[in-house]
């Protein structure tokens, strides 16, 4: 059990049955009381809804474990795991992956949420190195300091970079919120 002190984001709990992972803890004081407002994402449905608990509630924390595994491919409907060390394969449906999918690419180790033997999503590092595929070239006389323009990435993810980077260069992305971060040696 946890009380409402130790939400934070990306917390496993059970609410009426259901699994949960915190993807926003918001604390609001009000008149009253203080009160957190939760984004909760259902890790079987994909879906979000939003939750306000009462200073000092408790919710049951859901026992999940992590494995590292190794991301091989897509077949459209669902994203295939390999276990590194037993060689064995589980699939992820897309839409329990969400927005991670656009930080993902073959080969990638990645750390798989797992509720027993079934899969409920991935744990992403803080940070990933994608490769530019397109993006427009900067304009001459456009300094303007922090001047961005919009550049795809091989994942199909699309976020704003610095006018000096062009297709082929490889730069470090936010998997927070996919924003630009360096660029990166490989």
């Amino acid at each position: 059990m946890i009380t409402t002190s130790q939400f934070k984001r990306g917390s496993t709990v059970e609410v009426d049955g259901t699994l949960y992972k915190m993807e926003e803890v918001n604390h609001v004081k009000t008149k009253k009381s203080a009160v957190y407002r939760v984004k909760l994402r259902d890790l079987r449905g994909g879906h979000i809804i939003e939750r306000t608990f009462n200073a000092g509630d408790r919710l049951a924390t859901a026992r999940v474990e992590t494995r590292k595994m190794q991301y091989l491919y897509d077949d459209g409907t669902n994203y295939t795991f390999m276990n590194s060390e037993t060689y064995d394969q589980i699939e992820v449906p897309i839409a329990i992956l969400g927005g991670d999918i656009k930080y993902l690419k073959e080969g990638d180790e990645v750390q798989v949420v797992l509720y027993g033997e079934e899969a409920l999503g991935v744990e992403l590092s803080s940070a990933v190195v994608l490769q530019v595929t397109e993006s427009d070239p900067g304009v001459k006389g456009d300094t303007a300091q922090g001047a961005t323009k919009p550049a795809t990435l091989e994942t199909g993810l699309i976020t704003q970079v610095p006018l000096f980077v062009g297709p082929g260069d490889f730069i470090k992305v936010s998997t927070d919120d996919g924003r630009y971060l360096e660029r990166a040696k490989v």
